[in-house]
């Protein structure tokens, strides 16, 4: 395997070559897919191409489990203090890769390169964080009532994992739930999304590079029917983790049940902001356009329905369509570029018809709402925003996923509270006060996972991410995302 991943120059040319050499990473190898089904890698800021990867069989998922099977005999028994001196080696690994890596993010799904650097930096801090978190993995001493017993409490890796993540965010998504899984002792099997394969491949060659043993990790590409029905049928497959939608969450969790695996969900979420009328205007809208329009808006706890206080109102809308009305939109490799495409065709139609359901229903269209006329390629879809939208309109009732800012006013505290909860999702939910006494009301109000006063900054390898209600179960990140991945055994002890 060629040591750059991905040279400066002749970018489709190497682009390509990746693609090819590397593929599926079955038992410490790459291999080749033995399926016939061929997977066209496209760059959705011009719908070219970038390349084709050929996709995986039954057969090969079922070898990456009977792969990852063995590895897990060998890497629970690594210790963890070795188990995290390799998952630093991961982490100096990517730090390499970064440039490269970046650029694959960035042509695999859009967003401008400064977001592509972020989110591979976030990467890398999960491998940080966790190869910490696997030499604290501690139990614990209980006192028995049995004269001369103790009662132990052990943490033990939950055995093979089964991880499936979404395209918006192909380096994190993957990173959150490998990193813990190596930390605990588990073995791990990946189906990243097909549209974005080619950035699981950068990883998974930094795991390679770094040493993690031949069947600990292993990565599928393909077809339902050729790599989440095995997994998902397969008994030695003991845990299954999701970032995906609510639907693909509920129908994982009813396949799960046959062979009672643990399920951690990170589904979807469509949360509110709540601006009160003691906010700083102009510095929460300085933060709200950039966080809304990040990644075309395709962030599952991205800001969606904005509700302002009536005194606000007016002010917020005009500011906020000012300033979307100046972002750059283009290709993410141009330096200049603030937002990029939306992933496919099928984004784009969506969101299309969310904005004409909006305005149907009596919304006004203050700017934005349909493709950009100077952007002839690519699934672009202008910043748009939203005004006088009804509780009952798509943009406000379910998760656009799209660079769409639905705005509406309320009156009363009790009012904001009640309709921003009114929702059966509960991932993120934000506020914007200078109160005090109103920032402990509002954590303590928002039925959400995560709440965010006056910041929109919830993700942190140090901290817990995850939701409540239809949007998930189980935490990534923090102390709290080793345990995930971990079964807890009593022992009674009597001498």
């Amino acid at each position: 395997m060629p040591e750059a991943i991905l040279p400066k120059n002749h970018v489709q040319e190497s682009l390509n070559a990746m693609y090819n050499n590397y593929g599926l990473f079955i038992d410490g190898e790459w291999c080749k897919g033995s399926s016939e089904a061929i997977i066209s890698v496209l760059n959705p800021a011009t719908t070219d191409v970038l390349g084709e990867v050929q996709a995986a069989s039954v057969e090969d998922t079922q070898a990456a489990i009977r792969a990852a099977e063995a590895g897990f005999r060998v890497w629970r028994e690594t210790a963890a203090w070795s188990r995290a001196d390799l998952l630093h080696a991961v982490a100096d690994q990517m730090v390499l890769a970064t440039e490269d890596a970046a650029r694959c993010i960035s042509l695999e799904t859009g967003k401008p390169l400064v977001q592509a650097q972020r989110e591979w930096a976030l990467s890398i801090d999960q491998f940080r964080w966790y190869a910490e978190e696997a030499r604290r993995l501690y139990g614990r001493i209980v006192e028995s009532r049995a004269p001369g017993g103790r009662i132990e409490v052990h943490h033990e890796p939950v055995g093979v994992v089964g991880a499936f993540t979404a395209w918006n965010f192909p380096a994190v998504l993957i990173a959150r739930k490998v990193a813990p899984a190596l930390a605990a002792g588990c073995s791990v099997i990946v189906r990243p999304s097909s549209e974005v394969p080619g950035t699981a491949m950068v990883l998974f060659e930094c795991l390679r590079k770094a040493g993690i043993p031949k069947g600990v990790v292993n990565l599928v590409i393909g077809p339902t029917q050729n790599t989440y029905n095995p997994v998902l049928a397969s008994p030695v497959v003991r845990k299954i983790s999701l970032t995906g939608s609510t639907a693909i969450g509920q129908q994982m969790i009813r396949d799960s049940a046959d062979t009672v695996k643990r399920v951690s969900m990170e589904l979807g979420g469509n949360a509110p902001v709540l601006v009160f009328e003691d906010a700083d205007l102009e510095q929460t809208l300085d933060l709200c356009v950039p966080t809304k329009y990040a990644n075309a808006g395709q962030v599952c706890v991205t800001a969606d329905r904005f509700y302002v206080h009536e005194s606000l109102y007016e002010r917020f809308v005009e500011g906020f369509a000012r300033r979307a009305l100046a972002l750059k939109l283009g290709s993410g490799l141009e330096q200049s570029t603030q937002m990029g495409p939306l992933i496919n065709q099928r984004r784009l139609d969506a969101i299309e018809a969310v904005v004409a359901d909006a305005v149907e229903r009596g919304a006004r269209l203050v700017t934005g709402g349909k493709r950009p006329e100077h952007l002839g390629a690519g699934y672009f879809f202008e910043p748009t925003v939203l005004a006088d939208v009804p509780d009952d309109a798509q943009a406000m009732a379910e998760e656009n996923f799209g660079p769409i800012a639905a705005i509406t006013s309320f009156s009363s505290t009790e009012e904001a509270y009640a309709r921003a909860n009114a929702l059966p999702v509960g991932l993120s939910a934000y506020a914007f006060t200078r109160d005090a006494a109103r920032i402990r009301e509002v954590v303590a109000r928002l039925e959400a996972g995560m709440v965010g006063v006056n910041s929109f900054a919830l993700a942190a390898a140090e901290a817990p991410f995850g939701g409540i209600k239809d949007s998930g179960m189980g935490r990534e990140g923090g102390s709290e995302g080793i345990h995930d991945y971990t079964n807890v055994k009593l022992a009674q002890i009597t001498v």
